[in-house]
């Protein structure tokens, strides 16, 4: 009997620790999870690619010098000629 419960109080320690461990401080600083929501939900304005007809957010775009954007430098150099 003595041994069952030995057992049970290590077995509680053990879960204990475990528990305790998970929801404890994260190391480096708490980051703000409702600002990483709103990031990620936030549109974004969306271009299109004259040469392969593509779509991608305005910030992945390179700007050629007609004032379009385009997906990759062949496709600006492409229209350039």
């Amino acid at each position: 009997m003595k041994y069952l419960v030995l057992l049970a109080v290590v077995l509680a320690v053990l879960w204990f620790l475990r528990n305790r461990r998970r929801g404890g401080p994260t190391r480096g600083p708490p980051r703000d999870r409702t600002s990483d929501r709103a990031s990620a939900a936030s549109p974004q304005d969306m271009v299109e690619c004259p040469v392969c007809l593509v779509h991608l957010p305005r910030s992945d775009a390179l700007p050629g010098p007609d004032g379009q954007f385009y997906c990759c430098t062949e496709h600006r150099a492409r229209a350039g000629d």
